[in-house]
């Protein structure tokens, strides 16, 4: 996310094509287009973002979100620890949390889903999911969240779960909880 709304000042002099870039801060997104980072912030899991990066995209789309930025970020869970503490007063580590920074307008989003890649290893040894699914998981539920869902109640919980289920399975994937697999009361 960039840090200020104001540019930097033009080069005096013109830089070569391979120069290193003069700010390490990400440039704001076009009005017209819909920005996805991915921050790796764990070192106990090797983790590819493609899937993770498309299927935000999907839920977001599908949302009929087509402007603005979101980052996804994987973290451990001494991270997600003090994150929920911070953010929720949770004294524990959680699966995924979502931050919807603004909302400027119906087709626009700027947001946070923070996953944690420890919660998900051991979640998916437990499932019999492999690690990158599981972390599909929580992407999915996370930018669920920032489009509206909500899992609050059984009728909520009901609607995201088909949501959820709709995506996974453009992936291949048949959600842990139509199986039967799930255990009463846990929650993606």
């Amino acid at each position: 996310m960039p840090e200020s709304d104001t540019p930097s000042p033009a080069p005096t002099s013109p830089q070569p094509e391979d120069a290193e870039p003069l700010s390490s801060v990400p440039a704001r997104p076009s009005p017209a287009t819909l920005e996805i980072d991915w921050a790796d912030r764990q070192a106990n899991h090797a983790i590819d973002p493609v899937r993770f990066i498309e299927a935000a995209r999907s839920v977001l789309e599908q949302a009929g979100i087509r402007r603005g930025s979101l980052s996804l970020v994987v973290v451990n869970d001494d991270e997600m620890h003090r994150l929920n503490r911070l953010h929720l007063e949770h004294d524990y580590p959680t699966d995924v949390l979502s931050f919807l920074l603004d909302n400027p307008a119906d087709d626009e989003i700027e947001g946070e889903v923070i996953v944690s890649a420890d919660t998900a290893a051991r979640e998916s040894a437990e499932y019999g999911w492999r690690l990158d699914d599981e972390l599909l998981l929580y992407v999915v539920h996370g930018c669920l969240h920032l489009v509206g869902h909500d899992d609050h109640d059984d009728e909520d919980r009901a609607a995201m779960r088909q949501a959820e289920a709709r995506v996974l399975a453009h992936f291949g994937l048949q959600p842990r909880w139509l199986d039967g697999e799930e255990r009463e009361g846990k929650e993606a």
